[in-house]
């Protein structure tokens, strides 16, 4: 058997593709370069860690559920409801993120609150964080099914293990009684421990009236606003102003 086939028949038995794929050209470049054994085989396992976090990467953006506007790189700052350059900068340092603070983006529908938020929620699987990006809708769906069926526990489970969780469209629609419980006690489970990023086109204030229970209400607002920066986004929607056409844009003339 030749040495490249050992080491390959090796390298799937204890699940090392990366090496497999690339130990020959690393051993080529290895000789050129006249480096040490250490520093080959460092080179090799630095491949393999390359190959797994990216893998791992994509893994958490699979399961975070994006949409699929949320490359903050093209966000357009010239509409007329756009954040300030300086202030998007800074919430994706997150720093907020290290201090496990919420953010509530608030606004009329369509000025750019769900592809802020879910920019942000890739900008943190980027940088290794476990985060989620779930509709209001969809997450009293998980609530509700948690406990009969496999795969809403699993769900169930990788929300409360998050270091964020996106809740889009919070409070638009009226929900019941049990399900605004549900909903506080994971809100309540996620306090101090993670990071909330809501999108709302209602103020906090008005929030008791989707609800419909003003105590339950104080309770959700007390943990979600106690550490969290409320940025309101207002004017023309900017998805209206970013639409896309199936028109050239030049005028055709007849």
């Amino acid at each position: 058997m030749k040495i490249t086939d050992k080491i390959n028949a090796q390298c799937r038995q204890l699940r090392l593709p990366a090496i497999a794929e690339t130990a020959t050209k690393t051993a080529h470049q290895a000789d050129k370069e006249k480096i040490t054994y250490l520093e080959f085989l460092s080179e090799l396992l630095a491949t393999e860690l390359g190959l797994r976090m990216e893998k791992e990467k994509d893994r958490r953006k699979k399961n975070a559920r994006l949409p699929l506007s949320y490359n903050l790189d093209l966000y357009d700052f010239t509409c007329e409801n756009s954040m300030e350059k300086q202030q998007l900068k800074q919430l994706r340092e997150l720093v907020w993120l290290e201090q496990n603070f919420n953010l509530v983006l608030m606004g009329p529908s369509g000025t750019g609150k769900t592809y802020i938020a879910a920019g942000l929620c890739f900008d943190a699987i980027d940088k290794g964080y476990r985060a989620y990006f779930q509709t209001m809708e969809s997450l009293i769906k998980v609530l509700k099914m948690k406990d009969m069926t496999r795969k809403a526990a699993a769900e169930y489970k990788r929300i409360t293990s998050a270091h964020l969780l996106v809740i889009d469209d919070i409070m638009m629609f009226p929900v019941t009684k049990q399900d605004a419980v549900a909903f506080f006690n994971l809100i309540n489970q996620l306090h101090d421990k993670a990071s909330l990023i809501i999108t709302t086109n209602k103020s906090p204030a008005e929030w008791a009236d989707v609800l419909n229970d003003q105590v339950l209400t104080t309770a959700i607002l007390d943990r979600v606003l106690h550490r969290c920066e409320i940025i309101k986004l207002s004017g023309k929607s900017y998805r209206l102003q970013n639409r896309k056409t199936i028109f050239n844009k030049e005028n055709n003339q007849t």
